[in-house]
């Protein structure tokens, strides 16, 4: 049976509500909550089929410069070199 990404969202919603917290059900609870994220995710934005990238610009490199990027890790500073 295949089922809709809201149904999956009910039933791990269903399935956090009736698993008990404590310190062994911790991990389990976790993993719930990370599938749960990822089918919101999926409802708000959807996989799309062919991955259209945006256009590029080129820039001319000319003198010196020294650029420092500062921020949060993880958060996609590399990709911009």
């Amino acid at each position: 049976k295949m089922s809709t990404t809201q149904e999956k969202i009910k039933e791990i919603e269903a399935e956090m509500a009736r698993t008990q917290k404590n310190k062994a059900t911790s991990a389990h609870l976790g993993m719930l909550k990370a599938k749960l994220a990822k089918l919101k995710r999926e409802l708000i934005a959807p996989k799309g089929g062919g991955g259209k990238t945006g256009e590029g610009f080129d820039a001319k490199k000319a003198g010196d410069a020294r650029v420092g990027l500062v921020g949060f890790p993880s958060v996609g500073k590399s990709t911009l070199m």
